[in-house]
This record gives structure tokens, C-alpha cells and sequence, in this order.
């Protein structure tokens, strides 16, 4: 399933979410070339967030080939600003793309519910818990890590704590076969998370690939996050949407 929408207007701008996904964009154009290859394993390997470098398990000057011309030098230490830097860098079109979609949609509601700088706050400290639970369960791997996913698995979490009955509407894919559903957010949020989950358990560590662990970091920091920032209106209002067919 792939999100489109959800039936769950605001009332107030989410000036918040829509600054965080053009910093996420503006640093994938400036910062990583849009893209090309290069500028991509540059700012992965600068900035990136590595477990290891973070851990003190490397020896410093260690290195890993980032692309065919470019290798990536460690130094033991130097990494916790990486922990914020890491989370506005991004891997391909489709990873950028797909993190700001998913933002824009659950953002802005998160953001009404907390106030913006409120917002912020927790934004910046779900992405912190993911990466800390991703450099727990692999503390010794050399892989940086980069992407909003985290963060924005806790905004996912929060969304669940105070809208668990919006709709969502979904894109459904069946084979060949494509169609959407129009769901509650605590069935599409609830089999999102267990795909993480899943992930997670039969994810070979020290693959690369896909950050399941920080995926379930950051959910989990949104649900408990959700219920101390969220405001009393906000979690009435939530019993407070119609049940809908």
C-alpha cells in the first residue's frame, strides 16, 4: 500500500513541515547534486551517520570505497552532529521522494496538534531515536546512514496516537492489478509498522540497505511523544470522527 491522502483537514498552515521538506530538498540539490553520483557519495560519507565512527569502534583513518573514484576515510568520534546531519540526506530520486510524500500527507495535522515549534522539536528528536536504536541493534557496522525516514516514522506514530480513525486513502497493488482503498489510519499505520518490524527481524545485519531498525525507533518515539506533546483538544477530538464505510 502507498498512501495518496487522508480525509483530515487543518485549520492552520503546517509552515513546519512545508520548511523541513524544502530543506530536504534544497540539500538534496545543493548539497548532493541532485543526485549525481559524486555529490551523492560525498555528502553520504561526510555527513552520513556511521554506528561505528559513532561507537569508537573504528580505528581511525579506516576507510570504504563510497563509488568507483571516491573512498570513505572514518575517524572514531568525530560523528554525533551526524545524528541531525544525516536525517536531511537522502540516497536516490525515489528516496527523497517517497519520505517528503509521506511528510506532506501525515505532517501537517501532527504539527496542528503540537504547535510548530513544538513540532519541530519532536521532529528533530524521533529522527535522534531512530538513529540511536538503528546504531544499537548494529553498533559495530561501517554502512552510513542517511534519510528523514526516521523522523518521519515518529511523525507516523503520533498520527496513530491522535488520529488512530482518520481515512487514508491508499494505493493497492495486486499483481498487474492497481486500485485504491480508503482505510483508518490504525490499519494502514499498524500494517506499515509491522512490514518495519518484519524487516527488522530478517534484515542480515551489515547489509546496507533498508533502516528497518530506525524506521521502528522513530514510530516508537512518536507514539509515547504523542501523548506528551499532543494537546488534550487535540486527543478529545479524535474519538470524535465518524465512523465511515
Amino acid at each position: 500500500m502507498f498512501p495518496l491522502r487522508d480525509d483530515n483537514p487543518t485549520s492552520t498552515p503546517a509552515f513546519v513541515t512545508y520548511i523541513l521538506i524544502a530543506i530536504n530538498f534544497a540539500a538534496w540539490v545543493f548539497a548532493q547534486g541532485a543526485g549525481a553520483d559524486q555529490a551523492v557519495a560525498a555528502s553520504v560519507c561526510n555527513y552520513g551517520l556511521i554506528p561505528g565512527e559513532l561507537l569508537l569502534k573504528v580505528e581511525p583513518g579506516t576507510g570504504f570505497a563510497m563509488s568507483k573514484s571516491l573512498s570513505c576515510l572514518m575517524d572514531a568520534g568525530r560523528a554525533p552532529e551526524h545524528l541531525l546531519t544525516s536525517m536531511f540526506l537522502h540516497g536516490s530520486w525515489g528516496h527523497i521522494l517517497g519520505n517528503m510524500w509521506f511528510l506532506f500527507i501525515f505532517g501537517d495535522n501532527v504539527e496542528e496538534a503540537f504547535g510548530h515549534l513544538k513540532f519541530l522539536v519532536f521532529y528533530l528528536v524521533s529522527g535522534v531515536a531512530a538513529a540511536a536504536l538503528q546504531v544499537l541493534m548494529e553498533p559495530s557496522s561501517m554502512i552510513p546512514m542517511v534519510g528523514a525516514s526516521g523522523a518521519i516514522s515518529g511523525v507516523l506514530g503520533a498520527y496513530l496516537v491522535l488520529y488512530p480513525r482518520a481515512r487514508v486513502h491508499n494505493l493497492l497493488f495486486l499483481g498487474f492489478y492497481i486500485t485504491t482503498i480508503r482505510l483508518p489510519a490504525w490499519v494502514m499505520l499498524g500494517y506499515w509498522i509491522g512490514l518495519q518490524v518484519l524487516g527488522g527481524v530478517l534484515a542480515e545485519s551489515g547489509q546496507g540497505g533498508t533502516a528497518f531498525w530506525a524506521h521502528i525507533g522513530g514510530f516508537v518515539a512518536g507514539l509515547l511523544l504523542g501523548f506528551v506533546f499532543g494537546t488534550k483538544v487535540k486527543r478529545a477530538q479524535r474519538w470524535q470522527l465518524p465512523l465511515e464505510s
